[in-house]
């Protein structure tokens, strides 16, 4: 499955790469800035975040028949014919900005926000409410899961001119930050190398680190 670039669209349809068919049409009231599958080969939900400071999850195995937006035809279907696929929200009004990124970690009832109200927050979807809140030193750049790195990873977040490196498998267990003397877009961590990249929002240089001594290399 393949979901279409989220940055633009307020509609966002769910597509079969094989087939090219449209299978979900993910309605909103604002731009997507976020997605997130649960790491299970045939999920059957669907996460998604952006300006409407909204957290979503969406229930692939279900669609709807009535539209919820004006914007649809009233059969629900987009105009490729898709139908409109039921959602609810996580934690109504807790964010403060745009969602810029979603993770789902190893454990299907445990995701994590990052947003631009310079917080990540860690949710339990059962109770749908957040579990734990970190705040960041400034706007988030990145977030994502290094899955390399154990059973349940080492999620890496920059944010403002720090790096972040998160304990897969513990909520908001900080394993080490790392300060730079620029603003950081993006953190890649390589686990086995013992390495991780950054990418600068000032400049054009990538530059590489050691992740123990974090020292530049």
């Amino acid at each position: 499955m393949l979901l279409s670039p989220p940055l633009v669209l307020q509609i966002s349809p769910l597509w079969d790469t094989y087939t090219g068919e449209t299978l979900h049409t993910l309605q909103h009231a604002h731009i997507v800035r976020a997605v997130a599958f649960p790491s299970n080969p045939h999920p059957t939900v669907l996460a998604t975040g952006g300006a409407e400071k909204k957290l979503r999850i969406f229930d692939l195995s279900r669609s709807s028949t009535s539209s919820t937006a004006s914007s649809l035809p009233a059969n629900g279907s987009n105009t490729n014919g898709a139908p409109t696929t039921p959602s609810y929200e996580i934690g109504p009004g807790v964010h403060g900005g745009t969602i810029k990124s979603i993770v789902w970690g190893s454990d299907p009832n445990i995701l994590v926000s990052a947003a631009d109200d310079k917080m990540i927050r860690w949710w339990d979807l059962r109770s749908r409410t957040p579990i734990s809140v970190f705040e960041l030193d400034g706007l988030v750049g990145s977030c994502e899961l290094d899955t390399n790195s154990g059973a349940a990873g080492t999620l890496s977040v920059a944010a403002g001119k720090t790096v972040y490196f998160f304990d897969g498998s513990e909520t908001m267990r900080l394993l080490k930050s790392v300060k730079t003397p620029y603003e950081v877009a993006s953190v890649a961590l390589h686990a086995e190398s013992g390495r991780f990249v950054t990418g600068g929002s000032g400049d054009t240089w990538v530059r590489v680190y050691d992740y123990e001594g974090e020292k530049e290399l």
